[in-house]
C-alpha cells in the first residue's frame, strides 16, 4: 500500500504550497463576519506580486533596485504621488500557450505587481531618474543638501 497515490510523486523542491488556514472561517480561506476574508492572490501571480526592491541610502541620493527580469521599460512605471510617494509598478503578460507538445511544469510568474515607498524629508521627488538594463530597474532620488549651520565668532569682551 503506498500513501502517495499513483501519478503524484513527492517534490521536494517544489514551490506549490497549499495554504494552512484553508477552511477555517477567518483567513484567506474562509468567509465570517468577525474575520473577513481577504482575496488571496491567484498562484500564477502569487509569486510576481511582491517584488523585490533594494532600497539604499548614500550621502548623495536613494537609490532604489528592483529586479524586474523580462520586462521591457514600457512594461514599468516609476511615479511620485502626493509628493513623497515613490510607486513603482508594472505587469508581465502570461505568454499565449501552444496548442503542441505538453507542459511538465510552468514556473515562471506573471501577473502585475506595485510597490510604494514614503519618500523622507530630504528627498528631492522633481528630480527623480530611472534607468533599466538587463532586468534591473534603478530609481535615484537625489536628496537635498544639508545646509550647515553657520557659526558666528563672538569676541568676548573684558
Amino acid at each position: 500500500m503506498s500513501l502517495i497515490p499513483r501519478g503524484k510523486a513527492f517534490d521536494p523542491f517544489s514551490l506549490d504550497l497549499t495554504d494552512p488556514f484553508d477552511g477555517f472561517p477567518f483567513g484567506s480561506g474562509g468567509s465570517s463576519s468577525f474575520f473577513p476574508s481577504f482575496p488571496r492572490a491567484s498562484s500564477e501571480t502569487a509569486a510576481f506580486a511582491g517584488a523585490r526592491i533594494d532600497w539604499k541610502e548614500t550621502p548623495e541620493a536613494h537609490v532604489f533596485k528592483a529586479d524586474v527580469p523580462g520586462l521591457k521599460k514600457e512594461e514599468v512605471k516609476v511615479e511620485v504621488e502626493d509628493g513623497n510617494v515613490l510607486q513603482i509598478s508594472g505587469e508581465r503578460n502570461k505568454e499565449q500557450e501552444e496548442k503542441t507538445g505538453t507542459w511538465h511544469r510552468v514556473e515562471r510568474s506573471s501577473g502585475k505587481f506595485l510597490r510604494r515607498f514614503r519618500l523622507p524629508d530630504n528627498a528631492k521627488a522633481d528630480q527623480i531618474k530611472a534607468a533599466m538594463k538587463n532586468g534591473l530597474l534603478t530609481v535615484t532620488v537625489p536628496k537635498k543638501e544639508v545646509k550647515k549651520p553657520e557659526v558666528k565668532s563672538i569676541q568676548i569682551s573684558g
